[in-house]
């Protein structure tokens, strides 16, 4: 499988939120909302145009991921510049051949190249430290609402980059999604289905 990373184009923006969909579908609660996630943050200005990276399989977008500009807030209202990565989603007949890796070390990189400190991101700890990922306690930083837990997770993109940073970590607003605004967003793709599943974190 000759897999092609690539920047995303505009052209794309619809195909991808299919894909972001159906990776999703399910997954977390009934339904999914990350493709609406990123629907609004490619308009929002903390949407990182340079990392935002699709995986084709010759004319097939298979994979996708997004970045956009967040921030850690110290205690004395000092604010530092980071990444927050996400979604990252890939075709459910694509996943597990190592394309999600290929979209995190390709994106890595070029947030290295960029001279962005660090990545947050919430996500599955078994696959996100295996990129050198690491739970955010290591670098005193708590989630906006003062949490911690083993799915926030932080990368240093060069060593030392968190030395100086401590306090609470804000992501863009994008994330926040009303209902009845992904109940409208939901009526532009083919009908789906929801179920609850034992897997699920949120009913």
């Amino acid at each position: 499988m000759d897999i092609l990373i690539r920047p995303e184009d505009e052209s794309d923006f619809r195909n991808v939120e299919f894909l972001i969909r159906e990776a999703f579908w399910d997954l977390y609660k009934p339904g999914c909302d990350e493709h609406l996630i990123a629907h609004n943050m490619r308009k929002s200005p903390d949407f990182v145009k340079e990392l935002d990276y699709v995986a084709c399989d010759g004319d097939i977008i298979v994979g996708n991921i997004i970045y956009s500009r967040a921030k850690v807030v110290n205690d004395e209202n000092d604010e530092f510049e980071v990444l927050c990565m996400g979604p990252l989603g890939v075709l459910p007949s694509y996943q597990k051949k190592g394309i999600g890796s290929l979209l995190m070390n390709c994106s890595i990189e070029k947030a290295r190249q960029l001279g962005y400190k660090a990545i947050f991101l919430f996500g599955n700890p078994e696959y996100y430290k295996r990129f050198g990922f690491r739970n955010t306690r290591e670098y005193d930083i708590q989630t906006s609402s003062g949490e911690n837990f083993d799915a926030f997770m932080a990368l240093e993109l060069y060593s030392g980059s968190l030395k100086q940073v401590s306090g609470k970590f804000f992501a863009s607003g994008s994330f926040e999604v009303a209902e009845e605004e992904l109940e409208n967003f939901e009526k532009e793709f083919p009908h789906k289905t929801k179920h609850v599943t034992d897997t699920q974190l949120f009913h």
